[in-house]
């Protein structure tokens, strides 16, 4: 079996570890939070007696021991069943949980993409430009962009483009009730695209920067330089392609962090994301889809993990997995 398979199953194997300890987690928390989980069951305009609330727990298995409880709701879950919703039309909380996936990671794509654009792009440079003006003002917009809580930048982002300067549209992913175009889904990502950026913009710079200064100082970029080989090509391709390997490590640990700044834009601009249904979960303490969205969540970030490491081969050869 080649090296590289063997890694990706021990991955995936550690994954699923990983993944049980947090249903475990998530699992222990809301019980552990304030309040009776009977409460999420109960209607508040129907009269409840102490027989009807324990009939109710029996119904729900919420009578027996916690390890119980969590092993009935983990064979469930391995068969694809997890549960169902508590609002609403009490929907089956998977195809719930599915079904918010695609705005997360469009909203997510396009704003790591300009992260990772726009970061590597400044943090050249600033390296190529070092204590310039040009280095100065970027290290000043990066220490901004790093300092700024994302429900902040959310909500004065918000007021200023889509309030004050109405340049784009205030919230949702759609005009409500208008047939879909492209162009009016842009106008709706762009804001809340750009403003989960800006913090990952910054570390991807200063981080670009450094690596960038520790490269451009090599003995192989002198010799380079000395055969007059042209700046761009000494930058370009020399360079970069070395600096980039600490800045994917960077990437792939911001697209986790990403996943908890798109819960502050999705709530502001009421995107219809994983993020906006975990706060709307938690409020509702809709436990099924909070225990299921944590799950789908907690798989996608491992599953962005194992790829970065995969990623590290592709820009430095010498690197091998296994």
């Amino acid at each position: 079996m080649p090296p590289q398979v063997k890694y990706i199953i021990k991955r995936l194997l550690a994954g699923v570890a990983m993944l049980l300890g947090l249903s475990v987690l998530v699992f222990l928390l809301l019980r552990a939070a304030p309040g009776d989980p009977v409460d999420a069951y109960i209607n508040p305009s129907a009269a409840m007696s102490p027989q009807d609330l324990a009939a109710l727990r029996t119904r729900f298995g919420l009578d027996q021991p916690l390890p119980v409880q969590y092993l009935a709701w983990l064979r469930a879950a391995i068969t694809g069943d997890l549960g169902y919703s508590l609002q609403g039309t009490g929907d089956a909380v998977l195809p719930l949980v599915l079904s918010h996936i695609g705005p997360t990671m469009l909203l997510m794509g396009a704003g790591i993409t300009l992260a990772v654009v726009f970061g590597i792009a400044g943090g050249v440079l600033g390296a190529v430009r070092r204590n310039g003006a040009v280095d100065l003002l970027l290290s000043v917009l990066a220490f901004l962009g790093i300092s700024s809580p994302a429900f902040l930048t959310a909500l004065v982002g918000l007021y200023l483009f889509a309030v004050r300067l109405r340049l784009v549209p205030s919230g949702a992913m759609l005009t409500p009730g208008a047939p879909f175009a492209l162009g009016d889904l842009l106008a709706h990502l762009v804001l809340p695209a750009v403003l989960l950026s800006i913090g990952h913009t910054a570390l991807i710079m200063r981080y670009t920067r450094a690596s960038m200064l520790e490269v451009l100082n090599a003995d192989y970029v002198r010799t380079a330089r000395a055969k007059g080989v042209r700046e761009f090509s000494v930058v370009a391709r020399h360079a970069l392609r070395n600096a980039l390997l600490p800045v994917v490590t960077l990437i792939g640990s911001t697209i986790g962090l990403a996943i908890g700044g798109a819960v502050f834009i999705e709530s502001v601009f009421n995107w219809p994301g994983m993020g906006l249904l975990m706060v709307t979960a938690v409020r509702a303490r809709d436990y099924p889809v909070i225990m299921g969205a944590a799950l789908v969540i907690g798989a996608f970030v491992l599953l962005l993990n194992l790829l970065t490491d995969l990623a590290y081969a592709a820009v430095d050869p010498r690197i091998k997995v296994g």
